[in-house]
């Protein structure tokens, strides 16, 4: 297994947009950086823990599966237009009680219906496979490589998010900011199933 490849190309595709670093932008804009912590660690933990299984196996099944690999497409799509309509709707920066941002195990579950944590970990899978003589070593390499490069790169989305809440106060600013993130992660929910 080439770590500094699996480095790299983890470091490439956590950076990018997609609906992980959205939702985290918009978690950070509304209720900061260090309640959006536990949202991050599910993210980068439930990420590195669903590329080890695809990796140990379950890539392979998933690819003879067209029918559950579209229906989780679904469901991740539903899920995101439902967080897009949850932000259209939010109050003030850092107001409401019922409003608060993902849990640990709610960012965790949401990568097992992400389809670009999907695509990350199939392509993990099949590029970097752990080498069967040191499975369980590689496994654990694999694992430490991929939150080691992940996390600091989320931090960067929802620190970015954080960062605007002074600047969303003004209640017109924050809506605007909202409704484009719900946007975003609409768009995203569209290319999912597109």
């Amino acid at each position: 297994m080439d770590v500094l490849a699996l480095a790299v190309y983890t470091f490439a595709m956590s950076i990018t947009p997609g609906p992980n670093n959205v939702m985290l932008t918009a978690s950070g804009a509304n209720f900061g950086f260090r309640r959006t912590l536990p949202h991050m660690l599910g993210i980068t933990f439930g990420f590195a823990l669903q590329a080890v299984v695809v990796s140990l196996g379950l890539g392979a099944a998933l690819a003879r599966l067209p029918h559950l690999q579209q229906a989780l497409a679904w469901v991740g799509a539903a899920y995101l237009c439902w967080m897009g309509w949850r932000l259209l709707g939010a109050g003030a920066v850092g107001e409401g009680r019922s409003a608060r941002p993902l849990t640990a195990w709610q960012a965790a579950a949401f990568q097992f219906v992400n389809p670009k944590a999907w695509v990350i970990a199939l392509t993990v899978g099949l590029v970097f496979k752990p080498p069967a003589e040191a499975l369980a070593l590689a496994a654990a390499v694999m694992f430490g490589v991929l939150v080691t490069v992940n996390f600091p790169c989320i931090v960067v989305w929802a620190a970015a998010g954080s960062a605007m809440r002074r600047w969303l106060e003004v209640p017109r600013r924050r809506r605007i900011f909202n409704a484009v993130m719900a946007l975003l992660l609409v768009a995203c929910a569209v290319m999912m199933v597109g």
